[in-house]
């Protein structure tokens, strides 16, 4: 491979050439990485530890848990050390398994989403139906599925963008690998065939979110029918937070993957990549 022996490492986004902003850069990720390990670390135990909650709905929320703290392991250890060491480098290898990592865990991450929406659905607009619909060989191969569609999609992405010659430089305007930004380190006329890989996959993301999307119109038809209001408010409860972190996962990240990448390091890219890659974890 061309690249293979041109290119050598990648230099990621350097936050600021202030030693003491750097530190400072350091401190808010780590706050940012030690919270989201708390938070999921927690909840894998609470679930794990607890039998009351050996439920498929909490089942589901402890894989995609696993799945958050990998994806957030995959990207901000290697951010903040760098800032700490006061270097940008990142090896070409080291850059393959960012971005193959990456891409499995936040793509098993969504379409766990996906199937926790169908679970919601079928709990609460076909409660007679839950117990042999949802029930424990289906629910792990949900699991499973949503798994091996993460390795697919990201073997998929990683090897079609690694395959390309780099002709520019070996900056990356991001704190991680992220696959826009290397492609535009791509030569320009033959990189359109990742684009393309990246739209077909936006579409059938697209297709996820309206598959959770119709999913809740029906949730919340059947939820506004509840007689009791605290029936209402326990069921919304359960729904609100899922739908949000979906509706920010795949808006935030479609519009990073398809908006047109700027030839210099721009604010939105990184508000951008730090809403879906760090928030919904």
């Amino acid at each position: 491979m061309l690249n293979g022996t041109t290119t050598t490492e990648f230099l990621l986004l350097e936050f600021s050439d202030i030693w003491e902003l750097q530190i400072l850069h350091f401190v808010v990720f780590l706050v940012i990485y030690l919270a989201a390990l708390m938070g999921n670390l927690l909840i894998i135990l609470a679930i794990a530890f607890d039998h009351h909650l050996h439920t498929p709905m909490y089942v589901f929320l402890m894989n995609l848990s696993v799945l958050d703290l990998g994806s957030v392991s995959v990207t901000l250890p290697k951010s903040m050390l760098n800032s700490l060491m006061n270097t940008r480098s990142i090896s070409y290898a080291g850059c393959v398994a960012q971005v193959f990592f990456f891409l499995f865990l936040l793509t098993a991450d969504f379409y766990l989403l996906t199937v926790m929406a169908y679970d919601r659905y079928i709990d609460i607009c076909q409660p007679l139906h839950y117990e042999r619909v949802m029930n424990r060989r289906a629910c792990a191969q949900m699991a499973t599925g949503a798994r091996i569609s993460g390795i697919l999609y990201s073997a998929l992405h990683a090897g079609s963008t690694f395959a390309l010659p780099f002709c520019g430089d070996n900056v990356v305007d991001q704190f991680f690998c992220e696959i826009p930004q290397l492609l535009k380190l791509a030569c320009p006329d033959i990189y359109q065939s990742e684009t393309g890989t990246i739209a077909f996959s936006a579409i059938l993301d697209l297709g996820c979110f309206v598959f959770i999307v119709v999913s809740y119109v029906q949730i919340f038809r059947a939820v506004l029918r509840i007689p009791s209001e605290q029936g209402r408010h326990t069921a919304f409860s359960t729904c609100l937070p899922h739908l949000t972190v979906a509706s920010l996962f795949i808006s935030t990240g479609v519009f990073a993957y398809l908006k047109p990448t700027s030839s210099s390091p721009s604010a939105l890219d990184l508000a951008m990549a730090v809403l879906y890659s760090l928030v919904p974890p």
